[in-house]
């Protein structure tokens, strides 16, 4: 059980764990909490889910969690092995066993963006969620859309500023995206490109505040995504692999959050804004949005679970806005939420998900 990590979602990660840890049925499972702290370290850490919730408005760490400052968990490369190792200064490396899956939780860079889905698949281990190719496009959202546009799916309008164009003629940035708002308006919404649980996005009504939102985005990436204003629902659907194939939940929604410009980080994880589930929809859209919701999980090759977000324009048509691999499971997250409304109870969900990735091979497939 793998959780923390580098990027900036590393608390998100820490409360997701600490979720599941509660969930998963110990009598059929035995669980090895393995912590990223934040400079890369896998840690062998605290079997204790009290402790890994955000309390007060304070977000939790690895390094609160960790048994040891200087001991460090080793998985080995070899597909023969799955062998996993505890290591101290000073001390003889411990084996820990062999491990049968790996169920990652982690967020964002160096965790959800396929980077350790391949450092999985070269060590032979299963793992649940998708696989090297789904998450890296999963992750990054210009390519996302380049996949689903190539799909026949509905996506919003965007513009991309790549690190070197901000870095090397930031006036001819500024005058691309002053074109994009030209075309499509104001305000705009400046965001990290591979990044999640929206974080570094801010909303801009002009050319005020427009370098402020683009270096907080490259807080958290290089390359920026500009988006423009889609008016209408914002609606989520769940989708999960069964033995058969992918099946999508019932629908949310999010609706405005009146204390926030946005569904933020704050609105999302610390104010906890509320959905909608399931969301009022008629049976068509219901029925429509749970298509393409599975339609985008095979558009990316996805495996395990997605969390498909869309936008329900004042036309009637669903845009869809992303999709996330590995989406939250903390106790407020929509994805589990779903499902427990679709007649999965959250101990299940995880079960399926560990099934799923047992049923699958490593390699090509």
């Amino acid at each position: 059980f793998v959780f923390g990590g580098r990027s900036s979602e590393h608390a998100i990660s820490v409360v997701t764990a600490g979720a599941v840890l509660r969930a998963i049925d110990r009598t059929k499972y035995d669980v090895l909490p393995i912590g990223i702290t934040t400079d890369g370290r896998w840690a062998l850490t605290a079997d204790d889910p009290e402790r890994m919730a955000i309390t007060d408005r304070e977000l939790p760490s690895v390094a609160q969690l960790t048994e040891s400052p200087d001991g460090a968990v080793v998985l080995s490369a070899d597909p023969t092995s799955r062998e996993i190792v505890y290591t101290e200064p000073g001390a003889v490396p411990k084996a820990l066993g062999d491990v049968d899956v790996v169920f990652p939780v982690l967020h964002g860079p160096y965790g959800e963006d396929g980077t350790l889905q391949g450092l999985l698949e070269l060590a032979g281990v299963p793992y649940v969620g998708s696989g090297v190719l789904a998450s890296a496009v999963g992750q990054d959202k210009e390519y996302m859309k380049r996949v689903f546009t190539s799909f026949g799916l509905a996506v919003g309008p965007y513009e991309v500023i790549r690190p070197r164009e901000w870095d090397n003629d930031r006036d001819a940035a500024r005058r691309k995206i002053a074109d994009f708002a030209g075309e499509h308006g104001w305000p705009l919404f400046i965001k990290p490109a591979r990044g999640g649980s929206s974080m570094g996005i801010t909303k801009v009504d002009g050319f005020d505040g427009l370098d402020e939102a683009i270096e907080e985005a490259r807080r958290h990436d290089p390359k920026i995504l500009v988006e423009a204003l889609l008016r209408g629902r914002e609606i989520e659907c769940g989708v999960l692999e069964f033995e058969d194939g992918p099946r999508a939940s019932v629908p949310a929604e999010i609706p405005p959050v009146s204390s926030h410009d946005f569904y933020d980080f704050e609105a999302k994880y610390i104010d906890s804004a509320p959905g909608l589930v399931p969301a009022p929809l008629t049976a068509e859209q219901t029925e429509r949005v749970r298509e393409l919701a599975v339609r985008a999980f095979d558009a990316a090759s996805c495996e395990g679970l997605v969390r498909a977000d869309f936008f329900l324009g004042e036309d009637g048509e669903f845009v869809i806005n992303e999709i996330n691999t590995l989406p939250g499971f903390t106790p407020i997250s929509m994805y589990p939420r779903m499902w427990q409304e679709s007649g999965v109870s959250y101990p299940e969900l995880v079960d399926l998900l560990v099934q799923a990735a047992l049923r699958r091979t490593t390699g090509l497939r």
